[in-house]
């Protein structure tokens, strides 16, 4: 037979729960922190965003429901936030790249290959040539 011995309705802090209890709780936390991390967050304008408050070392994107802006708002260490804005607008296709003009001008392979010997040239003559030293 086992002895108590705590007086009665005293409880020990290092009361270690039942796995019924610790399993849902972990489930729920798990579920919550997936849904945490893939939502937006909307706010109501710039007063929202500068209202919504940032744990001190992370960042946090805000959308803006009234206007078409996203503010990312951060914090320092020391909790001190700061926030930038950016407007986005809708495209109606895919960027062009531009085309190149019959102006501009390049290089041809027989150019290089002319600009390669002339360098050659050059460097053979900053050699320092081999001269015979006469002996005495």
């Amino acid at each position: 037979m086992a002895y108590n011995f705590y007086p009665t309705g005293y409880q020990p802090y290092n009361v270690i729960p039942t796995q019924n209890n610790a399993v849902p709780t972990q489930m729920n936390v798990g579920a919550n922190n997936a849904n945490a991390q893939n939502a937006l967050i909307w706010v109501n304008g710039e007063v929202g965003a500068k209202s919504y408050l940032v744990a001190p070392n992370s960042t946090v994107v805000l959308w803006d429901t009234e206007s078409q802006t996203v503010y990312i708002k951060s914090a320092d260490a020391s909790g001190m936030p700061s926030i930038k804005t950016l407007d986005y607008t809708m495209r109606e296709s895919a960027a062009k790249t531009p085309e190149i003009s019959a102006t501009t001008d390049f290089a041809t392979k027989e150019d290089i290959l002319h600009i390669r010997e002339e360098i050659d040239a050059l460097k053979e003559d900053l050699k320092p040539k081999k001269t015979k030293v006469s002996e005495r």
